[in-house]
């Protein structure tokens, strides 16, 4: 009899302490779904913004740039997902955006050079020819280290971006920073943490274009 109550006692024991462990994992999880969509509340509700109008159909110029060591990498084929992302954002709150086969076919890379090195005239150069009214820079700076406790590659992200008018006017500026653990792939990892904040940076830039340039 003894031995019984022992026995329930410890499966008592070890179903509380395993309802305990589930009960704060279900906890976190909730936690990060509420934190997701109070964000995209917040989009939401800059994105309901009445200056959509405005920009209904106006295009805009996407370029990225990555910044490594002092250095600035601005051969658009190689941002082909952040850009695909960006893009994606943009059309959605109304905007026309230029692909980047027409940005190769019609843009030299020495001017995309010469803009990311802030010279504004190649860019307004490149706006007139491509008829767009907005070009929004992106440099993404990405620095990677490996962590020596968890032994694992860690990346973080910093983006800048800057929207301006055709007239080379600034409009709006929007920043983010994003880390994760990563495997071997940080470039993918890259894209991934780029995908999280793009609807957070779109959002910003959009707001603050409603309120300064709209």
């Amino acid at each position: 009899m003894r031995h019984a109550l022992i026995v329930l006692f410890a499966a008592a024991t070890l179903s509380s302490g395993a309802f305990a462990q589930g009960f704060k994992f279900s906890n976190e999880d909730t936690s990060d779904q509420q934190r997701e969509a109070e964000t995209q509340a917040r989009v939401q509700a800059i994105l309901a913004s009445p200056c959509r109008s405005k920009i209904k159909n106006q295009r805009v110029m996407v370029l990225i740039g990555e910044s490594h060591n002092g250095y600035i990498q601005a051969a658009q084929s190689k941002y082909g997902g952040p850009f695909d992302a960006l893009n994606a954002r943009l059309n959605r709150v109304g905007l026309k955006t230029v692909t980047q086969a027409q940005i190769k076919a019609q843009v030299a890379q020495a001017e995309i050079d010469a803009y990311f090195k802030n010279d504004p005239d190649a860019a307004l150069s490149a706006s007139k020819r491509l008829s767009a009214q907005y070009i929004l820079r992106g440099l993404i700076s990405t620095e990677t280290a490996y962590n020596n406790i968890v032994r694992v590659n860690q990346v973080t992200i910093r983006m800048n971006f800057t929207l301006t008018d055709g007239s080379g006017r600034t409009l709006a500026q929007a920043n983010a920073e994003n880390a994760s653990y990563a495997g071997m792939d940080t470039s993918g990892m890259a894209l991934t943490l780029i995908n999280e904040k793009a609807d957070e940076v779109v959002a910003q830039l959009y707001g603050d274009y409603c309120r300064v340039g709209g």
